[in-house]
C-alpha cells in the first residue's frame, strides 16, 4: 500500500470513529473519560484550606475583586484557574505544602 493509500484509510477510519463517538456508539478499545467542569465552590475551598480572599485571589492569580464575583456566582473561573481550584479541592495538603514553601 503506499503512502497516500495508507494516510487515506486511515483518514476514512478515524472520520468513522469520530462519527461513531458523536452518535453515542461504543467502540472497541476506546476509553471516554468525562470531566465535570460545574459545580467549583471556590468559597468552600478557599475555607477549608483557610486562606482569605486576598491570599486566595494572590494564589490564583487574579484580583481580589475578580475572585469576590466568583465567590458570590456573578463569574465563574475558567481555564487554569478552574483547573487550579480543583486540586485545590482534590489534593488540599498538596496546595498547602506548595503555599508553605
Amino acid at each position: 500500500m503506499t503512502k497516500k493509500t495508507a494516510f487515506g484509510s486511515e483518514l476514512s477510519q478515524a472520520l468513522s470513529e469520530a462519527l461513531a463517538h458523536a452518535s453515542g456508539s461504543p467502540l472497541h478499545g476506546t476509553i471516554v473519560h468525562t470531566v465535570d467542569a460545574d459545580g467549583v465552590d471556590p468559597k468552600a475551598i478557599r475555607r477549608n484550606l483557610n486562606l482569605t480572599q486576598e491570599q486566595m485571589a494572590r494564589f490564583l492569580g487574579t484580583s481580589v475583586s475578580g475572585y469576590r464575583k466568583w465567590e458570590q456566582g456573578q463569574r465563574q473561573p475558567s481555564g487554569a484557574a478552574r483547573t487550579l481550584l480543583r486540586v485545590m479541592e482534590k489534593e488540599p495538603e498538596a496546595v498547602l505544602r506548595v503555599l508553605a514553601a
